[in-house]
């Protein structure tokens, strides 16, 4: 496989409009009582910054900034705005909230409009933040991850005789193929990623790889916490009146139907 090139290139303007809609969502978040949404995505913003700095950058030295601007800011915006993004959606996906669709057309509606926005509104004066990364230091070690955790939940499914005991593998693997490929695709789109790239194919090889990689790496792990953390405590931070086993709470899980109450995890 040739290096992958992860690149995007925007206007400042979309950083501060961005921003906007992170601090909008986490208020309508707040207002619905999904702390627990809120606390994952701020939990993996910070996760993001650490391997997107701490690894990408200070350890792997794949990452690049153009035109003068701070390569840590930058980054910490771009760490908080998908690692949180991402998480709340994953977290909602996985929990099977009741207004699951409404949060799907907010969050994808947003990354499609954000740059059209930018493009109208940007005043032209200021030099375009150019930021990229090179992929081949730690794609390895990615692959590992996913097999790793892909693996362990196969097993896991192998070794259950009672059928509501498995984990829905291709939910499990739509849900994680399915939120990077959104923002890739938007990215594409507003022609903020691949920015630069002459070929098409260039272009639809970093939104392959990225989407089947990136943010589906960490599926199986984030639901196997999503099962153990629910089978003990609700969306608000209580304890359910119910604590239940993981098996039970992942038959529990299995059961529920998105528009439903979610069981006493999400119920009101």
């Amino acid at each position: 496989m040739p290096e992958v090139i992860a690149r995007r290139q925007f206007d400042p303007l979309y950083i501060w409009l961005d921003t906007a809609f992170l601090v909008l969502l986490a208020a309508l978040l707040l207002f619905k009582k999904k702390y627990v949404t809120v606390l994952v995505g701020l939990i993996f913003g910070v996760i993001y910054m650490v391997v997107d700095y701490g690894i990408f950058h200070l350890v792997c030295h794949s990452r690049e900034i153009f035109n003068g601007y701070s390569l840590f800011w930058v980054l910490l915006w771009m760490s908080m705005s998908y690692g949180f993004t991402n998480f709340v959606w994953i977290w909602l996906w996985i929990s099977k909230d009741k207004n699951l669709f409404e949060w799907s057309l907010l969050i994808l509606g947003w990354w499609f409009c954000c740059p059209l926005l930018t493009d109208t509104f940007a005043s032209g004066n200021a030099a375009p933040v150019i930021i990229q990364r090179t992929t081949g230091a730690y794609h390895g070690y990615m692959a590992a991850i996913l097999f790793v955790g892909y693996l362990g939940t196969v097993v896991w499914n192998l070794t259950r005789k009672n059928r509501e005991e498995r984990v829905n593998l291709p939910r499990l693997l739509a849900i994680g193929i399915l939120v990077q490929l959104g923002w890739e695709t938007a990215l594409l789109l507003g022609g903020i990623r691949s920015a630069g790239f002459e070929s098409l194919s260039a272009k639809l090889t970093t939104l392959a790889v990225n989407s089947l990689l990136e943010t589906n790496l960490g599926m199986p792990y984030i639901y196997f916490i999503f099962i153990a953390f629910s089978a003990r405590f609700t969306e608000r931070l209580k304890r359910r009146s119910l604590p239940l086993s993981f098996t039970a709470r992942l038959r529990e899980n299995n059961r529920e139907r998105v528009r439903d109450n979610g069981g006493e995890y999400l119920s009101d």
